[in-house]
């Protein structure tokens, strides 16, 4: 089981003079040396001060930072490395910006309408300066089907390579790959698909009941099967999960709290054996109905193996430690099994194993997927990929 958290803050590990001093950065590193988290994730802005600074200054400051978490995680028992981990998509969600010294990458909008090729040199392209800096984990390419063009969190922010699921299928292969040869993990997002919906889960709950199409399945099922997969043991990756509800999955609860979604659809239905990370536990959709206690539980109890906390909308310092004592306790009492926790671990610690290994060719590394083959006007070009289904299931 694993958290990652915000971290805030700059100068205090960057070496780097900036208005908010060494807020935030001494909490982080006191949590990375006590192993209450496994990861943390960068942000360019500061929602809760509305400071344009937070992690991200310049390439430099990134590197140093990083090297620092890096160094403070120390040499743990199994000798794996720290997530550190952005949102770097291309377009409007891109936290490394061109005003910062970093290049600025088209949206997936935009490199749906190439080809998958292209996709990939870009994603290389990207990959590379992630690593350069110390980020080991980009949480993309978003996979959700662009079913409505209007919907505020991905349609009008152009962040889905398009409406046919094969192309986004196709396009996020070759995004994955490109971060492959690069030596960077890559994160399918959001499960079970967010294209259709008509709300954005930062500020609420977001119903896709009556929006949501069978298709939006079709790409996680294409690069997430293993059946015939040469990644029998599943692809050196993750799966974020979205806080999306749906009742014909669970009346109850949203997808990132939700059994039947997580573990019955994604593990058992689609046969996914890798890493489930849930969206911000933090945002809107979460926050405004369950207690802390409420969503640990029931983000473990549903199969998430990471549990995301970016405490960059509202800045808590004592965050992880008491969702580090929360999931503590929970085991405690029994709520939770060591089994489970285990379970987690596990597969967390097989997927850091990869990146341990080091930049392996393509392939030897495990974090590439087999290629899709091209979707253009209807007609497909490229070469299949291993063992991937075409059949639109729901």
């Amino acid at each position: 089981m694993s958290v990652t958290s915000g971290t805030s803050g700059t100068s205090g590990t960057s070496g780097t003079s900036s208005k908010s001093g060494t807020y935030g950065v001494n909490e982080v590193l006191d949590d990375v040396r006590a192993g209450r988290v496994g990861g943390v994730i960068l942000f360019d802005r500061d929602v809760t001060t509305g400071s344009p600074e937070r992690n991200i200054i310049s390439p430099k400051q990134v590197r140093a930072l990083s090297a620092t978490l890096q160094a403070a995680a120390g040499p743990s028992p199994a000798g794996l490395p720290l997530f550190v981990a952005v949102d770097q998509e291309g377009g409007r969600v891109q936290r490394l910006k061109p005003e910062r010294g970093f290049t600025q990458y088209p949206p997936a909008r935009q490199l749906g309408q190439g080809t998958t090729g292209e996709t990939r040199l870009r994603a290389v392209a990207m990959g590379r300066e992630l690593a350069d800096v110390g980020v080991n984990l980009n949480f993309a390419p978003v996979v959700d089907v662009d079913v409505n063009p209007d919907s505020p969190a991905i349609g009008r922010l152009g962040r889905a390579y398009g409406r046919d699921p094969r192309a986004v299928a196709a396009h996020a292969a070759a995004f994955i790959n490109g971060m492959a040869q690069a030596g960077v993990v890559s994160c399918l997002k959001h499960f079970p698909g967010h294209g259709s919906a008509r709300a954005d889960s930062h500020l609420g709950v977001t119903d896709v009941s009556a929006t949501r199409r069978p298709e939006e399945l079709w790409p996680y099922r294409a690069l997430l099967r293993p059946a015939g997969n040469a990644w029998a043991d599943g692809w050196g990756g993750m799966v974020m999960v979205g806080h999306l509800y749906d009742n014909r999955l669970d009346a109850a609860h949203p997808a990132t709290l939700s059994r039947p979604t997580i573990d019955g659809l994604l593990r058992r239905d689609i046969g996914w054996r890798g890493v489930v990370i849930t969206d911000d536990l933090q945002m809107g959709a979460i926050t405004d109905r369950y207690p802390l206690e409420e969503v640990v539980f029931r983000a473990v109890d549903a199969g998430a193996d990471i549990l995301l906390f970016g405490n960059n909308l509202r800045w808590q310092p004592d965050l992880t430690a008491r969702v580090h004592a929360t999931l503590t306790g929970l085991v405690q009492t029994g709520r939770i099994s060591e089994d489970r926790i285990r379970q987690s671990y596990q597969r967390i610690a097989r997927l850091k194993g990869l990146l341990r290994a080091g930049d392996g060719a393509l392939g030897g590394n495990g974090l590439g997927v087999p290629e899709l083959p091209d979707v253009e006007g209807g007609s497909e070009r490229g070469r299949l990929g291993i063992g991937v289904g075409t059949s639109i299931a729901p």
